[in-house]
């Protein structure tokens, strides 16, 4: 790995652990600033339209981490799996998952159908990205981070197929929270192991 993408890969890498820290201290700070907000009975994007500071919290969280993912999709998935196809299209998806997040974040709840569109990209890339990139491990035998990153995309798609097979909660808050909570696992996760590959390159 030359200098330069060692560079890249651990500002990827330093952008998928920030992601996911900024997005849900943003929106725990939000649901705080909110007492009338369920968990059972509203979307996580209600609070996106809430006045005061609530919804100017809630949205930059979720555009400024969109922004962190696509970089840490970009910089850091690209040239990590640089030799890999599958890889790089799994990448690819990860990104524009990222820029969905941003559209969400861009376009609160009340710009119909913007808000929609970008909120269904976003939850659909998230385990499909998953699953592209679990087929770019399988290439490599490498048989751990294969199962959990196959693991982890069936978390983020379980919680929306129950919700529409068995509509087990009137609002979507629950799916959506559990759905990125298993993404931003993986990308900590991953991050970490990127960082660890960039800086043994250097050494």
């Amino acid at each position: 790995m030359s200098g330069k993408t060692s560079n890249l890969q651990r500002i990827g890498a330093a952008s998928g652990i920030a992601a996911p820290m900024l997005a849900f201290a943003c929106m725990l700070l939000a649901i705080w600033s909110y007492p009338p907000f369920s968990w059972t009975d509203n979307a996580l994007s209600d609070l996106g339209i809430v006045p005061g500071a609530t919804g100017p919290l809630f949205n930059f969280g979720l555009y400024t981490s969109g922004f962190l993912v696509f970089n840490f999709a970009v910089f850091g998935l690209l040239s990590y799996f640089r030799s890999s196809w599958v890889g790089k299209t799994g990448s690819v998806a990860f990104a524009a998952a990222g820029l969905a997040l941003m559209g969400i974040g861009f376009f609160p709840e009340n710009v119909v159908p913007a808000h929609y569109l970008f909120s269904v990209a976003f939850f659909l890339l998230l385990p499909i990205s998953l699953l592209i990139i679990t087929g770019a491990f399988a290439f490599r035998r490498q048989a751990k981070i294969t199962l959990l990153t196959l693991l982890i995309a069936a978390a983020a798609a379980l919680p929306w197929i129950l919700y529409f097979y068995i509509h087990y909660v009137p609002g979507v808050a629950i799916p959506e929270f559990v759905s990125a909570l298993a993404g931003s696992i993986w990308t900590v996760f991953l991050a970490f192991k990127m960082n660890k590959a960039a800086l043994q390159s250097r050494s």
